[in-house]
């Protein structure tokens, strides 16, 4: 009985220690919450049938571009999710758009301010063009034996991405100022876990839908789940 009690002691002193000093707790049950949203669209799928005259023997003869991607029950794909006042460090997981098929993976690219690499796995002239106000444009050729591009976006905003030689190539990169984000999957859902517990503000984004905003109230170690549904 007296080891018990001693191990359960030195466990809670070890987790005490921890936050007095500022040093990261493992996150638990009692670290924070996590937002479950799910994101429905009120029209119908807007895809864009696209003749391809270039590199066919890799992009093939033509695209078909979900601009605006609806699964089952209206689930609204390819939208990002994030909660707009929480704090928190930077992720360090490492962030890459790649470019495959003559098509951006993924369409929309969520991630903290810092390195992305640019990614070439077709084997073809590619040229990455970014169109932003805050952090400088990219606009570099990528010859098909440079399978990798090292860059940097600093401040938070939407850049706007483009191939300059496959016109169809579009996408976009969201350079969000904390780690509490996610982009809905085909279903139109996403997950945004470890959110510390209190009333938030998340803001839910598609390129080419109008935005919309909520308040959620998130207490540690349970689940919130949000229902939005995005107009044009």
């Amino acid at each position: 009985m007296r080891k018990v009690l001693a191990v359960v002691g030195a466990v809670a002193l070890t987790v005490a220690a921890a936050a007095f000093v500022g040093l990261p707790v493992r996150a638990g049950a009692q670290a924070g919450g996590t937002i479950e949203v799910e994101v429905r669209y009120n029209g119908s799928p807007v895809i864009e049938d696209v003749k391809v005259n270039k590199d066919v023997e890799v992009c093939g003869k033509e695209k078909k571009i979900d601009k605006i991607a609806v699964g089952p029950n209206k689930g609204l794909a390819d939208t990002l999710v994030w909660v707009t006042d929480a704090k928190g460090p930077a992720t360090s997981k490492p962030v890459a758009l790649d470019q495959k098929g003559c098509e951006f993976h993924p369409r929309l690219l969520p991630m903290p301010p810092g390195e992305v690499d640019i990614l070439n796995s077709d084997g073809v002239l590619h040229n990455i063009h970014t169109f932003s106000s805050l952090n400088p444009t990219i606009n570099k050729a990528q010859p098909k034996f440079k399978k990798v591009m090292k860059e940097r976006l600093e401040k938070p905003e939407v850049v706007r991405v483009q191939c300059d030689v496959h016109s169809w190539m579009q996408g976009w990169i969201v350079v969000v100022p904390n780690p509490f984000f996610g982009v809905t999957d085909g279903r139109g859902v996403t997950k945004i876990e470890n959110v510390p517990p209190g009333k938030h503000p998340i803001e839910v984004w598609h390129p080419l839908l109008a935005k919309q905003a909520k308040e959620v109230e998130v207490k540690a170690g349970q689940t919130v789940k949000v229902a939005v549904e995005l107009k044009k």
